[in-house]
């Protein structure tokens, strides 16, 4: 259904659920929540050992907004292999996200969500990008609108609220946002939808809008980081995903949004926990082949290394891993090489250093064979 007119804002919170309904997936949401929780804090190191897949969620939230450029090849250009110009522009904006994203985790330890750190982290997002130019950390100011590009607004497939009504809405939304009344995975589930309905920027309000579903988590303390990915089924059922929202306002049916939103919660839960083992399992095995091929102090921290950039230099290798000598770095670099525990996918020339990767942690991190 077109709108030809800005949509009203929905009223928050939100009171015609079936809790019958709700009940049993609300449970089950905060039990899959529970369990990837677990393992994340059993793990030694989250924020080294869950890098890849915390790119990958910068690479799939974006793509979700028409980006195409792979976790391998960001991966890549941040190792200093020049990939096609083709992808520059999308690298740029999955390095933006990534950048964001640990501004806001950074922000939390000491203030709480609110909209000045929305507007803070929109501003870091946009930053030299496509959309640069559509003040970046600034609420809009004019009428938005989604639809196919160049289209009219009598067009659109959706026309988010008149920008007068928006500031209103907004203290609405944040307000909502800091209250503690509702259960964490339902206050989630409704107040990304109610951001994406308000779209209060003119650029990047769904990458901000998924952004905030991890960030709230860990501030109702259902997480204990917020490093829970849901881009990936978002996704793989982007139809659902714009079609659930779309019926909010359509048809008044919050009911079917969060629904779906807690179906989706319960199985990237369990996805994100098959391979958040994946990668704890190959750390463990990795630690001790890489013991045994370099018979190295430095053993360890080259493998943290790695975890921390699948894809590095050996420049940046020796950086990480606090290897000073550079004869120790390619020495130890030349063992794992030969013991098969990384490859290398450049060789050195004159000043340009050798790129060498990770296989087995990347395909994890896709969830499927792209490299090795």
């Amino acid at each position: 259904m077109a709108h030809q007119s800005p949509c009203t804002p929905p009223a928050l919170p939100v009171t015609d659920l079936d809790w019958r309904r709700l009940v049993p997936l609300v449970g089950k949401a905060n039990a899959a929540l529970a369990r990837y929780d677990g393992m994340l804090q059993a793990l030694p190191n989250p924020a080294v050992l869950l890098s890849p897949i915390t790119a990958n969620e910068a690479v799939l939230s974006s793509r979700i907004e028409g980006t195409q450029a792979t976790l391998e090849e960001v991966l890549q250009q941040d190792a200093g292999i020049e990939q096609a110009k083709s992808r520059h522009a999308d690298i740029e904006e999955i390095s933006n996200y990534r950048a964001a994203m640990r501004d806001a985790e950074q922000a939390l330890a000491h203030r709480p969500l609110s909209l000045s750190l929305i507007k803070g982290v929109h501003q870091r997002l946009m930053q030299g990008v496509r959309g640069s130019d559509k003040t970046p950390g600034e609420f809009r100011i004019d009428q938005n609108w989604i639809g196919r590009h160049g289209s009219p607004m009598k067009a659109a497939r959706f026309v988010p609220p008149n920008p007068m009504a928006l500031p209103q809405a907004l203290d609405v939304w944040a307000n909502y946002l800091a209250s503690e009344d509702e259960d964490p995975v339902l206050q989630v589930a409704v107040a990304h939808a109610q951001f994406e309905i308000l779209h209060p920027f003119k650029d990047g309000n769904g990458r901000i809008g998924r952004m905030l579903i991890p960030l709230l988590l860990f501030q109702r303390k259902t997480l204990s980081r917020p490093m829970f990915y849901l881009s990936e089924y978002l996704e793989s059922h982007r139809d659902q995903y714009y079609d659930g929202l779309l019926a909010i306002t359509d048809n008044s049916n919050w009911q079917g949004w969060v629904e779906f939103f807690l179906e989706a919660i319960v199985l990237q839960a369990d996805a994100n926990l098959a391979k958040t083992r994946q990668i704890l399992d190959l750390y463990d095995t990795l630690k001790q082949r890489f013991i045994e091929s370099t018979h190295s102090q430095f053993a360890v921290p080259a493998l943290d290394a790695f975890f921390e950039r699948p894809i590095l230099n050996a420049t940046d290798f020796s950086r990480l891993a606090g290897i000073e000598n550079r004869m120790t770095a390619n020495g130890i670099l030349s063992h794992i090489k030969q013991d098969k525990l990384i490859i290398r996918l450049r060789e050195s020339s004159g000043r340009t250093p050798a790129v060498f990767a990770l296989p087995d942690l990347i395909n994890i991190a896709e969830g499927r064979k792209v490299i090795g």
